[in-house]
């Protein structure tokens, strides 16, 4: 099945945010953020401001009837801030004008005095300093301290990651309309209608049956609308509560960029042990995750980044400690992969550095201690694992061997040009890692002429769940996806919903509607059942048509639905699903948090101008373990879009903040994102189909996040070229490897060898 929105997409007739038809009467807002990262206000002058043409209110902290608060795991974050502020692009004030560029221009009359104060943007300083989100946690599996005795060879280092801008093409927004008897509807670019929903209660002081948060699609979130949307959402609601006039805020880019949170820049300590048959006996890594200075979803991200501490690697030995510090950033927030790919960065980089200081490939160690079925995990669930099989078949399937040793071929007859090649297995756990929130529900009518109708707890932003929503109705009732129609995310009809993320998405929504189709789809049996003198066992619908005993009837969907809804049969369910059998204990830092696992394997090749410190991707193969997939034309689409944006992340995407805490990268003019240039030549996707019974929708693995991995070969895939032209070279294991590190890092260790090397290829290339 094609996705159902293709047509609507390629025609312009998506409904977005900015598409819903304004109210008259509404009006327009605008934040008032600060300028400085961390400081004492003194003083806040709005008289001049509130002067201005067609601005009828500016809000501040003072003027919340609820709460000024909209943190959610830690309440550490104001709406507005009160007294002092703590990043650069915190919001102090809320303007309301008549239009939008009023409430701008209003913005530049604003004035405001802060008292600076020290600014913290290093995590390893914050926590040095004590300054901690939560107390810090630890995963231990075996012995570590006694494990090194053991050890043939034992290395240690370090490993940094940098930020992500998610840079999804609808910005952060929100539209909140006054109802009667003091409600208030919101149309919010959210992921997380609940968490929307609940902000804007604590800031209004309303219960959540006088807020509905309606969400029909988003252009793109990542993660970053997972809870970011919040505070614009509740800014809206609170101008329109007191004003009871509908307003409307949609963030400008360079607002979106400068105010919002991004992926976790994490800094990392490693320490890795090998028998002297490059078993991995003992792992212990220390993050410092950069949170900003507030919680937001910290504490669950570096929760997620110590389950996938070993990636798809059995380690009998691990000890991995995670400090979640406070800086003076915005606060950092979920982006895909929520933590896993900078926890799998860092057991890779460790990986490598053992591999190059033993003299050997890596593939060798990574092959070596790839999971089995039966091994634990740090966090003790038991793998079900198709590691060995995702690596085996990537051998056989893209003959690897031919590959590597053309890559050898080409690197000796090539001065200035050389490739590398990097492995990348991975291994994801689908479910959030919070157990409260693997719930979903589902409303299904079906009409009395037939068509259906869906309401779930999903949200559409680009990655399909939508279709597949119609494809399980579809499937269960043996209808045309035609008579199908999903509805918009209404609070009002679904309500307690877990965000669109984890890549659960489809998984919980998909199974609460399964139920709900199954449930009316047994009472439509019964009726036929009734009709033809048949136990409903032989009763099944084929192809919009009643079968008895196999055989066909004259009856099909229309006159049976007819039938049902004529004898008074309930043609409405409502269905709650949740994941069973997962488990965490945080005192223990023990259970079963995963439904499943997914795995895969990629190879990457890049070729690098050793002259200029370029490189472009020649080819990413992948092995991906798909499951049963359900659309795999939907599937591969995630698949190569999670693929590209982890390539970015790791190769060009880079965030840079001043000692101040001030963005720099700022515009899309000093901030790059892989455009069609930059993407590999060649992508090519095998699913891998298995008979493993999972608890997956239909069996169809999730493929949302854990694609985003297989963008970790494109930096060592880069590092294996720079080492090929510079064997003595240094290349740090920090990512982004940006062109001008590359080239640095081409000519590095020594002057003089840098110095004959530059000579060399200046002479070749004159």
């Amino acid at each position: 099945m094609l996705n159902k929105d293709s047509s609507t997409h390629t025609r312009g007739e998506s409904v977005y945010l900015d598409d819903v038809p304004l109210l008259q009467g509404t009006l327009f807002g605008a934040a008032f953020a600060s300028s400085i990262a961390h400081g004492h206000i003194t003083s806040l002058c709005l008289d001049e401001a509130g002067q201005m043409p067609g601005v009828v209110k500016i809000f501040t902290w003072k003027d919340i009837p609820g709460d000024n608060q909209i943190g959610g795991i830690v309440p550490d974050e104001p709406l507005l801030a009160s007294h002092g502020v703590d990043f650069c692009g915190m919001p102090i004030a809320f303007v309301v004008a008549e239009t939008d560029s009023a409430a701008r221009a209003a913005l530049k009359k604003i004035r405001v005095e802060i008292d600076p104060l020290p600014v913290i943007t290093d995590p390893r300083e914050a926590q040095a300093r004590g300054a901690l989100i939560v107390p810090p946690r630890q995963f231990v599996l075996g012995d570590t301290t006694t494990a090194w005795n053991e050890c043939s060879h034992v290395f240690s280092g370090k490993a940094d990651t940098n930020g992500q801008e998610h840079l999804y093409i609808e910005t952060q927004g929100a539209y909140a309309i006054p109802q009667e008897n003091e409600g208030l509807k919101i149309y919010s670019s959210t992921q997380s209608p609940r968490a929307t929903q609940t902000a804007s209660c604590r800031v209004t002081g309303l219960p959540m049956h006088q807020i509905e948060v309606e969400v029909t699609r988003l252009g793109g979130g990542f993660g970053g609308k997972e809870d970011q949307a919040n505070a614009w959402a509740a800014l809206c609601a609170l101008a329109a509560f007191q004003l009871k006039k509908p307003i409307k805020y949609c963030l400008h880019r360079m607002e979106d960029m400068a105010m919002t949170g991004k992926r976790h820049p994490y800094s990392a300590d490693f320490k890795i042990g090998l028998d002297a048959q490059y078993n991995i006996l003992a792992y212990e890594v220390v993050f410092y995750q950069n949170a900003g200075a507030a919680a937001d979803l910290s504490p669950a991200v570096l929760e997620r980044t110590l389950f996938h501490c070993t990636n798809t690697y059995y380690i009998p030995n691990v000890k991995a400690t995670g400090y979640s510090c406070r800086t003076h950033l915005p606060p950092n927030t979920a982006f895909r992969g929520f933590g896993g790919p900078q926890g799998m960065f860092v057991i890779e980089s460790a990986i490598a550095w053992a591999a190059e200081q033993l003299g050997i490939d890596k593939t060798i160690i990574q092959k070596a201690n790839l999971n089995k079925t039966g091994d634990l995990f740090p966090y003790g669930q038991k793998a079900v694992s198709e590691a060995q099989v995702c690596w085996n078949k990537t051998e056989r399937l893209y003959d690897t061997a031919s590959w590597q040793a053309a890559v050898q071929t080409f690197n000796r007859s090539n001065l200035l040009y050389k490739k590398g090649l990097a492995w990348m297995p991975i291994c994801f756990g689908i479910s959030f890692t919070n157990t409260m929130m693997n719930q979903a529900r589902a409303l299904v009518h079906v009409y009395a002429d037939g068509s259906v109708s869906i309401s779930t707890g999903a949200v559409e932003m680009g990655q399909g769940v939508n279709t597949k929503m119609v494809q399980v109705a579809a499937q269960v009732f043996s209808i045309r996806p035609q008579r199908i129609r999903v509805q918009s995310t209404s609070t009002h009809r679904i309500a307690n919903t877990s965000p669109s993320a984890a890549s659960a998405t489809a998984d919980l929504n998909g199974k609460a509607t399964l139920m709900a189709c199954t449930a009316i789809l047994e009472r439509l049996r019964e009726v036929a059942a009734d009709q033809f003198g048949a136990t409903t066992g032989n009763i099944r619908l084929q192809d919009e048509v009643v079968c008895v005993n196999g055989e066909r009837t004259d009856w099909n969907w229309h006159k049976l639905v007819s039938a049902a809804f004529g004898k008074r049969v309930n043609l409405s369910e409502h269905a709650h699903y949740a994941t069973p059998e997962i488990f965490f204990d945080k005192t223990k830092e023990k259970g079963h948090p995963f439904a499943y696992h997914v795995y895969g394997t990629s190879v990457t090749v890049v070729t690098l101008d050793c002259l200029r410190g370029t490189y472009e991707f020649d080819a990413v193969k992948i092995v991906h373990d798909f499951g049963a997939s359900m659309n795999p034309a939907i599937d591969r689409g995630q698949i190569e879009g999670g693929l590209v944006q982890g390539m970015g992340w790791m190769t060009m995407e880079e965030i840079v903040y001043d000692a101040q805490g001030r963005l720099r990268s700022n515009t899309l003019s000093n901030y790059k994102v892989p455009d069609i240039y930059s993407v590999p030549r060649e992508i090519l996707i095998h699913p891998l189909q298995t008979d493993t019974d999972n608890a997956a929708i239909f069996r169809s693995k999730a493929v949302g996040e854990p694609p985003l991995m297989y963008g970790i070969g494109a930096f060592f895939a880069i590092r294996d070229a720079i080492r090929a032209f510079n064997p003595a070279a240094l290349v740090p294991f920090d990512a982004p490897l940006t062109p001008e590190k590359t080239l640095m890092a081409l000519y590095g260790k020594n002057k003089k060898e840098g110095a004959d090397k530059l000579k060399a290829s200046a002479q070749v290339s004159l």
